[in-house]
Formats: structure tokens, C-alpha cells, sequence
């Protein structure tokens, strides 16, 4: 009988049999788990396709004093209002198509014709230098007036805090609490939670570079990475199984061997006190 055939002979043995089983619940387990964690890897899960290219009215998707919501982000959407003198704003660190360089921002009350009116701070051009940029803004305040005008763009949410002296002109992030700290005037239903980007750039500023959304589904590496870990898992549950199986194979043979060593010893010792 082969060395093989004999660990499998010990392998057939009932209690190494219902020592398999459970190995196998405990791989399936682990199976089980790998493949949770793919599903998890899919950060968006099923792509839900929508129409964000078509422009629709700001107040249908968005609400003053509410956060963006996944119907809101990204779309192009209108409104009319007026634009206010003496809030126009620079702000730095912006990059248009991998170059940096600056976003004049204005102040815009929008909702004007419901009787009440909302800040929407507005992403009005990008320039390449704060010179071009300033030289924008003097142009914008010189022919602001209180007529009420239209405006398109897509609709972003607002960025995080930043670090930067706001009180002072330094502006780097999109966050409308900032602007509203400086604006002269506030609206009275208060500011909508992101901003505009303009689909038309004011007079001496370049377009801002403002992409529909991606539909593509994001793959997490870190989950990808624990699908992998139990998948391992699963075949160390088998591995082990089959480890204690030869182990107790190679004892049984070690034993029979002293055994038949034991054996022969005390034959010899027998035949050698006989003669």
C-alpha cells in the first residue's frame, strides 16, 4: 500500500470524516464572508442613470439652509436673481483642467420672483493669475446693477472648512458659511448649501472646467484586499484538517515501527538466551 493510500485510509476513518465536515462548514463560512466583502468592494453599488446635462430650475432639486442631496449634485440648473455689489470674491488654489489658478465668486440672490430671495454663492470664471482675476472683479462691480437676470450652471457641493484668513480676503475652498460671513447683505431665506459653477464665464475670465458626473463604479481595494484574507482563511480550514490527518498518519506508523522494533528486540534476545 502506497504512503498515500494509507494517509487516505486514515483520512475514511469516521471521526476524521465529521472532522472534514466541519472544515468544510468553516471554509463555507469563510467563503461566505469573501464574497460579503466583494459586494462590498462596490462602493456605488448599482449605477442609477440620470438626466444631470438638461437644466432644470435650482428650486426643484434645492432648498435654502439644506445640504445638497444625490439628486441635486452635479446638476446644471437656472435661476434668476441679482447679483450684489461689493460681494464678489477671489478664491485660490483652483484648478481648471490641471492647472492652477484662481475662481472669481459672486454673491447671488436667487429666488427674487417668489417674493423672497436666497445667497447662492456663484463660481463665476477662472484665471490663471490673481491679476487677471482682480482685474475681472473691478469689472463685474463696476456693471453690477439691481436688474434681475438669469443664470446657468452646474450645482456643487459645498467643500469643506478651510484654514485660510477668510476675515482678511484669503478664500481657497468653496464653503458658502465662509461666504456668508462676508457678504454685506444677507438674504432672508438664507444660502442655499453649495454653489454654481457658471456655465458662462464672466468677460476676461476662461470657462470653469466643470465635467458632468461619472457613472463608472469605484472598486475598494481595502475590501477587494479582505475578500482576498478569507478566501486564504478558507483554504487554511482545509489545509489544517488534512495537516491533522497526516500528523496522526505518521504517528500511528512511527508507534507501529517501535513497536516492530520492540518486537524484534525481544525475539533476538530470546533465541540468544536458547542458544
Amino acid at each position: 500500500m502506497t504512503e498515500t493510500e494509507t494517509v487516505w485510509s486514515v483520512a475514511r476513518r469516521p471521526r476524521w470524516i465529521g472532522a472534514l465536515a466541519l472544515a468544510l462548514v468553516v471554509a463555507a463560512g469563510f467563503a461566505g464572508l469573501s464574497q460579503w466583502q466583494l459586494a462590498r468592494a462596490v462602493s456605488t453599488g448599482t449605477v442609477i442613470e440620470r438626466d444631470t446635462e438638461t437644466a432644470v430650475p435650482l428650486e426643484d432639486v434645492a432648498k435654502p439652509q439644506s445640504p445638497v442631496t444625490d439628486r441635486a449634485n452635479a446638476q446644471l440648473v437656472t435661476a434668476s436673481g441679482r447679483w450684489n455689489a461689493g460681494d464678489y470674491s477671489i478664491v485660490s488654489d483652483r484648478l481648471n483642467r490641471a492647472v492652477a489658478g484662481y475662481w472669481v465668486v459672486g454673491h447671488f440672490s436667487a429666488g427674487l420672483d417668489s417674493g423672497t430671495s436666497a445667497g447662492l454663492a456663484v463660481a463665476i470664471g477662472w484665471s490663471a493669475d490673481r491679476a487677471g482675476a482682480a482685474s475681472a472683479l473691478r469689472t463685474l462691480e463696476e456693471q453690477s446693477s439691481v436688474a434681475v437676470v438669469p443664470i446657468e450652471g452646474r450645482y456643487i457641493p459645498a467643500e469643506g472648512p478651510q484654514d485660510s484668513d477668510f476675515e482678511h480676503g484669503k478664500l481657497s475652498t468653496m464653503t458658502p458659511g465662509a461666504f456668508l460671513n462676508t457678504w454685506k447683505k444677507p438674504d432672508v431665506a438664507g444660502v442655499y448649501g453649495g454653489y454654481l459653477t457658471a456655465t458662462e464665464p464672466a468677460a476676461g475670465l476662461t470657462r470653469i472646467d466643470s465635467p458632468k458626473p461619472s457613472s463608472d463604479v469605484e472598486v475598494n481595494l481595502l475590501n477587494v484586499f479582505y475578500a482576498v484574507e478569507w478566501v486564504v482563511f478558507a483554504g487554511f480550514a482545509i489545509f489544517l484538517w488534512y495537516r491533522l490527518v497526516r500528523d496522526t498518519w505518521e504517528r500511528e506508523r512511527e508507534e507501529a515501527a517501535e513497536a516492530a522494533a520492540a518486537e524484534g528486540s525481544a525475539a533476538d534476545a530470546q533465541a540468544a538466551h536458547v542458544n
